[in-house]
């Protein structure tokens, strides 16, 4: 892609996130709205947001003729991120509630020609595959846009088998006074991102880290700053969380 094309399909994605109106009476056709533009080059702009993803899947282990599912899985960027490893999988199944995204997601299931990956517009509090238990569940910056997120964790937790693996990355702020040993975030960190995100429909929270950390295992934890596109002097707080559903 070139030098123009980059920065004219970064200027459309601006104007979606800052401008564009959304509509709708549900999540879904609120998602569905705001994404429906923005679909086609939604992958290359969230590179530069999304921080933490690569080193994720990377972190992360696959199992061996497992089953994973990754919960708010967009366009299904998050597969590649594998590499060579997906082969390694029994199936995968790639669920949102966002159908323009899921369209990106199926042409890249095809163009690989993954015959083990499925696409699947569903809710990620209530999704159940045929398995009803997994090795493997990931939210890669989904969580803070899922409203009922509590029912998605809990939903995460019932969908691992015992010592199962749970991996997030995501958007956050801190307590006003975390638990000890964690990440305390500056007052204008805690009270500007989330009013700055909510614009786009995605809620940052407190409590997100913290119920993950009550709920699970935990097995590994960064929590970092990330650059913001054409805001170079400004950094957003981020995760990323390996754990893990006890034996």
């Amino acid at each position: 892609m070139s030098f123009l094309t980059a920065r004219w399909n970064d200027a459309k994605i601006l104007w979606h996130l800052t401008l564009s109106r959304i509509e709708g009476e549900t999540h879904t056709d609120r998602l569905n709205s705001f994404y429906q533009g923005q679909a086609a080059g939604y992958d290359q702009f969230r590179r530069k947001l999304l921080h933490g993803r690569a080193e994720l899947f990377v972190q992360l282990e696959v199992p061996h003729d497992g089953i994973w599912i990754d919960l708010g899985a967009g366009t299904g960027e998050n597969a590649e991120l594998w590499g060579e490893r997906i082969s390694q999988l029994q199936k995968a199944y790639l669920v949102d509630l966002c159908q323009p995204l899921l369209d990106i997601c199926q042409q890249r299931i095809n163009a690989h020609q993954w015959q083990h990956v499925e696409a699947i517009c569903a809710d990620a509090t209530t999704f159940r595959p045929l398995e009803k238990q997994v090795d493997l569940v990931t939210f890669s910056y989904s969580l803070t846009m899922i409203p009922d997120w509590i029912s998605a964790i809990n939903q995460a937790w019932q969908l691992l088998k015992p010592g199962g693996t749970l991996g997030v990355v995501d958007f956050y702020v801190s307590r006003k006074y975390p638990a000890q040993g964690r990440q305390r975030h500056s007052w204008f960190q805690q009270n500007f991102w989330p009013v700055w995100f909510a614009n786009d429909n995605v809620f940052l929270n407190r409590d997100h880290l913290p119920y993950l950390l009550e709920r699970f295992e935990l097995v590994h934890l960064e929590e970092r700053l990330g650059k913001v596109p054409y805001l170079p002097l400004v950094k957003v707080p981020y995760y990323q969380l390996i754990a893990r559903k006890p034996e």
